[in-house]
């Protein structure tokens, strides 16, 4: 069964042209299921959706208590999707519905993550399209998962995919990351894309601080969740081979050019020993708390992805 999961938030005006698409798009689909995602709309966004759920056995509706923000939201959805195969949606009907089928296709040739791409996006330029194109380079770059357009919400998975991760802050769109962390396969397609007729954007450009911020934090769980101390210890080295570098040219300069011992350079050699403690201190903790997480609730250090 597919699982459509569209998190709203004040989308009053769309979700009956929403729901309507989704009829249409749907039809020659087979079983699926939608779930909306009320997260806190202070709106009509509630009845509306109770009003279409009257209608349609196949909807349901899951209130949030307030405004969580999208990545809960979505985590809600998942945990109350009902499907193997999970496609996310947005309610501002700027993503096309009639493009599911496309992710849909993907996922049945054997990926467990499809994303799409707003390749010819109808957004504002400075304010969203040029901080959205620098953080998708950005983030492609570094985790070498090579996709255009890690903002768009139009996106299917396995659900078998989706098992072992759990959303936090923004990270619901480094999913397709966490996904190509565990073995998983990840493929793109071309999705069209709308301008938006009804209600307020909910995005601004504070946005790309906070998605390059979740992605430092989501490669470091990815990486070295199992092994902080190559993070902190590293650094800790690093800056204690600075730390004598520094030391034997000030050595140099008091033997053979009569600098002075106490300058400058060296309270910056005293600053960089004691940081460089700090840090391998503060890897030896990581190391200690991370054994006390795995051994207390059982958790494991590996995912299996086929056993025979």
């Amino acid at each position: 069964m597919i699982s459509i999961v569209i998190p709203v938030y004040n989308e009053e005006k769309n979700l009956l042209v929403l729901q309507k698409e989704l009829d249409s798009a749907m039809k020659d689909i087979g079983t699926y299921e939608v779930v909306y995602i009320d997260d806190g709309s202070t709106d009509g966004s509630p009845d509306v959706l109770n009003r279409i759920k009257s209608h349609h056995l196949e909807v349901k509706v899951i209130e949030l208590a307030r405004h969580f923000g999208q990545t809960e939201a979505m985590q809600a959805g998942i945990d109350h999707a009902a499907g193997d195969t999970l496609v996310f949606l947005d309610a501002d009907l700027q993503n096309d519905p009639k493009d599911i089928p496309k992710l849909l296709s993907k996922i049945e040739e054997g990926y467990d993550a499809v994303s799409g791409w707003r390749k010819n996006r109808k957004d504002p330029c400075i304010a969203r399209k040029i901080p959205s194109f620098f953080a998708n380079f950005l983030i492609s770059k570094i985790s070498k998962v090579k996709l255009h357009d890690l903002g768009c919400t139009l996106k299917a998975y396995r659900k078998e995919a989706l098992k072992n991760i759990r959303l936090y802050s923004e990270m619901h769109r480094l999913i397709p990351l966490y996904v190509a962390r565990q073995g998983g396969r990840i493929a793109e397609v071309e999705v069209s894309h709308r301008k938006r007729v009804a209600g307020k954007s909910k995005y601004g450009l504070t946005r790309f601080f906070r998605v390059v911020l979740d992605f430092y934090v989501a490669e470091f769980m990815n990486g070295f969740l199992n092994k902080p101390m190559y993070v902190f210890g590293g650094w800790g080295i690093f800056l204690i081979f600075l730390a004598f570098c520094l030391g034997i040219f000030i050595s140099l300069r008091k033997i053979f050019w009569g600098g002075e011992w106490m300058s400058p350079l060296f309270f910056i050699l005293v600053m960089l020993i004691i940081v460089s403690v700090q840090l391998i201190l503060m890897g030896l903790i990581a190391e200690i708390t991370i054994r006390i997480y795995y051994e207390n609730r059982r958790k494991k250090t590996y995912a299996i992805k086929k056993a025979v």
